[in-house]
């Protein structure tokens, strides 16, 4: 049974509302517009709309990375330039708030794969915020071409901005799922989501697998998916069927937790290295925690703990003696601190129509194949109309190269030598209006020839696209093409596609016994007599050895 959250009757005008339909009214309709306007991303391309609206105002500016033909990138420019762009054209918002989203699409640690490149402070591990806006400066990273190197191809819909004044992009091309490879948070009126970061090159498979098999089950995807892949590492230690049912029904959490070393510092004596920390917990923090649980002795296996952090994480960790067990202390550690800390998951997405649903792993990246073919569609469709009009004006030309001299007279003596030309040739008014624009300069041979050759070339690839507009086999080769390029470039054999979390099963440690765990491990000797006596000799390091006979009777 599916429940509704406002079904008033309709009044017969707005003079009839009484106060009560009217709040529940303007309330639905503020709900509504802050979940699909400002809240929940879209599953074509990942993105929110003020975040959509950063990336197309800086390709506007030309703040592009560079492409991959060696084109040069642009400098960057002064953030608080790049917002009062946004705010002006398509924002209408906070600048605080676009601020904030720009922001975060340049820290590293927040997305998997920024979007943004950033110069200045952006805000670091510690929590720390970033510059004010006037102070840092942006432009677009390399993997952003890959939402908006199509946008001016006819491949997605364009909607008036606020005001009306310019237009923007509703959805952007997106070549990948960026929502799911770099996830997204947003808290709404009655809903929210929270999508993990993902690994590039494991949703490339998983999306390569579902174009050859398009009933492919969640379950399956997840051999090419084990997980969420954070871009602060950590280790994730949740059981295969909890991570297969929270993809399965697109709600969940994952346990992630620090990932430790114990480093022998010679003479008996240990520490535990702490080198990478769970996503989203501020160091800070979590050092703080540390020092206010030895200050109040609730970790008795603990003595000091250091901050050594550069660009790397460090944190070091002293036990209160060498006998400890360093798994039992970490344990310990993880129970009490954010060392281990769950990572939610709800992807609540909005759908075609700008509809929010949960939806599971499998769903995601169907919608987002779905979205690529409508986009190849769509492109495909406006290079041919390209071609329609080229072709067009190419006919009329070779045309006009049959009679040259007949041509330049009608232009010399006609008044109206457009009409002349239409009624001489049979030409239409496009290709009339092409031949006045010819220079005299291309008026010779070698140029017949080229127009030809471009007739030729334009004619076979018309067909090629004609071909690829009919068969569905050959879109989805084609995507999977698009998809394996993508891979190349940005997948594990590259430095930024290599995995950063790993699994692992947490060992099962029960309730610790902390006298026990105190006690110092050391040889020990018993040797029992004929006559019933007993003794023991403890060896210790740098000691002479103690003994002593007792009866045992």
């Amino acid at each position: 049974m599916t429940e509704t959250l406002f079904t008033p009757e309709a009044p017969a005008s707005d003079d009839e509302l009484s106060l009560g339909q009217y709040a529940q009214r303007a309330y639905m309709e503020y709900a509504l517009s802050v979940v699909k306007g400002r809240a929940l991303p879209d599953v074509a391309d990942g993105q929110k709309p003020v975040q959509r609206r950063i990336l197309y105002a800086m390709s506007r500016m030309g703040l592009g990375f560079g492409g991959a033909n060696g084109t040069v990138g642009a400098k960057p420019v002064k953030s608080a330039r790049v917002v009062g762009d946004v705010l002006g054209r398509f924002h209408p918002h906070g600048d605080q708030a676009a601020y904030d989203a720009l922001v975060r699409m340049a820290q590293d640690f927040s997305q998997r794969y920024p979007l943004i490149d950033g110069q200045g402070n952006f805000g670091s591990r510690d929590g720390d915020g970033a510059a004010a806006m006037r102070y840092t400066e942006a432009r677009l990273a390399r993997i952003s071409n890959l939402l908006l190197d199509e946008i001016d191809e006819g491949t997605v819909e364009f909607i008036p901005n606020y005001d009306g004044s310019t237009e923007e992009p509703r959805q952007l091309p997106a070549r990948l799922p960026f929502n799911l490879l770099n996830g997204a948070s947003g808290i709404a009126v009655g809903m929210a989501t929270s999508i993990p970061p993902h690994n590039l090159g494991e949703l490339c498979d998983a999306a390569l697998y579902l174009v050859s098999h398009p009933k492919a089950s969640t379950d399956q995807l997840l051999t090419f998916v084990p997980g969420p892949d954070f871009p602060t590492g950590g280790i994730i230690v949740d059981p295969a069927e909890s991570i297969a049912e929270t993809y399965r029904t697109g709600r969940g959490s994952f346990r992630v937790r620090a990932k430790w070393t114990k480093e022998d510092q010679g003479r008996g004596l240990w520490s535990i290295v702490v080198t990478e920390i769970p996503y989203m917990v501020p160091k800070s923090r979590l050092i703080e925690k540390l020092a206010e649980l030895i200050n109040e002795r609730k970790v008795p296996f603990l003595a000091d703990v250091r901050d050594e952090s550069a660009e790397d994480i460090r944190i070091v960790l002293e036990p209160r003696a060498r006998t400890v067990d360093p798994e039992i202390l970490m344990e310990s550690l993880f129970k009490l601190t954010e060392l281990e800390a769950r990572v939610p998951m709800n992807m609540n997405v909005l759908t075609a129509g700008l509809v929010p649903r949960v939806l599971g792993l499998a769903d995601v990246l169907r919608e987002w194949l779905n979205h690529r073919r409508d986009v190849l569609e769509r492109r495909s469709r406006h290079r041919l109309n390209q071609i329609d009009k080229r072709l067009e004006i190419l006919k009329g030309l070779l045309i006009v190269y049959l009679d040259l001299d007949r041509v330049i007279k009608i232009i010399r003596e006609k008044d109206d030598p457009k009409a002349e030309l239409i009624k001489a040739f049979k030409l239409n008014d496009v290709q009339a209006e092409a031949i006045l624009n010819t220079r005299l300069r291309s008026l010779r041979k070698l140029e017949e020839m080229e127009l030809k050759r471009e007739l030729e070339t334009l004619t076979q690839e018309k067909s090629d696209i004609e071909s690829l507009l009919a068969s569905s086999d050959k879109q989805w080769k084609t995507i999977a093409w698009q998809i394996r390029d993508v891979k190349k470039s940005f997948g594990p054999d590259t430095a930024i596609g290599k995995r950063r979390s790993n699994f692992a099963e947490a060992p099962v440690v029960g309730d610790i016994d902390l006298t026990e765990a105190m006690v110092e491990r050391e040889p020990l000797t018993v040797v029992l007599s004929q006559k019933g006596w007993i003794r023991s000799e403890e060896r210790r390091v740098g000691k002479e050895c103690r003994s002593r006979w007792s009866p045992y009777h």
